[in-house]
């Protein structure tokens, strides 16, 4: 089942900025396991979006939990839905 976490980050960047090499060092060991799908800031520097390949709630919200954001107090808040996708242009996904 895939979930999408739209998380809000707090108002001081340093907190946010501090957090980010870890940060994203573990979004990319979630994406090699194949539990994260798709990430990214959005482009305000508000927060982010996030969208996780697991098979419970349970499991995506332990994800988000041990995520050094979460850690280290960069999310203000977060919400996880649960997302059914009927479709993709893969090559939209190029970085």
């Amino acid at each position: 089942m895939k979930y999408v976490v739209i998380a809000r980050y707090v108002t001081d960047v340093a907190t946010v900025e501090k957090s980010r090499p870890a940060h994203r060092l573990y979004a990319r060991q979630l994406a090699t396991a194949g539990k994260l799908v798709a990430a990214g800031p959005f482009a305000d520097g508000s927060g982010g979006l996030f969208i996780y390949e697991v098979g419970s709630l349970q499991e995506v919200e332990d994800l988000v939990a041990a995520d050094p954001y979460v850690i280290d107090g960069a999310f203000a808040s977060y919400e996880t839905r649960p997302w059914e996708m009927l479709g993709a242009n893969a090559a939209a996904f190029t970085t």
